[in-house]
């Protein structure tokens, strides 16, 4: 007892900040570490995607496999804010991406449905990724910000002016937490293809860069019947 009382003490009590929790549980967040976990990292992003068609911004969303072991998700719905939320003296788009429970999820006023995993998602596959990129189409502007396993390795930096708006996220898994990174892409498509079939209209497409394989899905319901 009294050697259980030693290597309990102030010492022993740790405080995790912003990501570092994910990264040391994962398994918490996505559930495993394995083939399964690493697919879910794909459905967080996209879920983030559908959101933006579940309130009629998005129409179309675009999942690539890279051939270098990346994935990149690309939407056309209102894009990220990048205002500067005075809390934390941070742009809003770093906040998402850095901080858990932080999103529009919470507000009624943004979003009445949502999916994933309410404000905890994006940045999750933040965490458990080797780096990130974010680009976001907003206000006649494209915006970029880096991250390196959760943080931020650049600012939000202005690349131009550009037309239309969207977000597209490109993400690498870490390969120091996950047990393979290989991405099987009959396994997303049916996700996404379900995705699909479940928002009216929505067209969703994947394409693998390294087999050239590409596939999209769009339903329209004619007496409840999709053609």
């Amino acid at each position: 007892m009294d050697t259980m009382n030693k290597e309990y003490g102030a010492e022993q009590i740790q405080v995790l900040e912003g990501l570092e929790p994910v990264r040391k549980r994962p398994g918490m967040y996505i559930g495993s570490t394995d083939s399964r976990g690493l697919h879910h990292l794909v459905y967080e992003v996209v879920d983030n995607s559908i959101d933006e068609a579940l309130v009629g911004y998005c129409t179309d969303i675009e999942v690539i496999l890279r051939s270098e072991g990346s994935v990149r998700v690309i939407d056309n719905g209102r894009g990220i804010p990048i205002d500067i939320l005075p809390r934390y003296n941070r742009s809003a788009l770093e906040v998402v991406m850095t901080k858990l429970h932080a999103g529009g999820k919470f507000d009624n006023n943004a979003y009445k449905v949502s999916g994933g995993l309410h404000g905890v998602g994006v940045s999750v596959v933040n965490a458990l990724s080797e780096w990130l990129e974010v680009e976001v189409k907003r206000d006649g502007k494209l915006y970029k910000q880096r991250y390196e396993q959760g943080k931020p390795a650049t600012e939000v930096v202005t690349i131009g002016d550009t037309e239309g708006t969207g977000t597209t996220v490109t993400f690498k898994p870490d390969g120091t937490i996950f047990e393979t990174l290989q991405f099987d892409i009959e396994i997303i498509s049916g996700r996404l293809r379900e995705l699909a079939f479940l928002n009216r209209g929505l067209r969703i497409k994947i394409r693998d860069e390294a087999s050239q394989n590409e596939q999209v899905f769009q339903y329209r319901v004619i007496c409840g019947i999709p053609e």
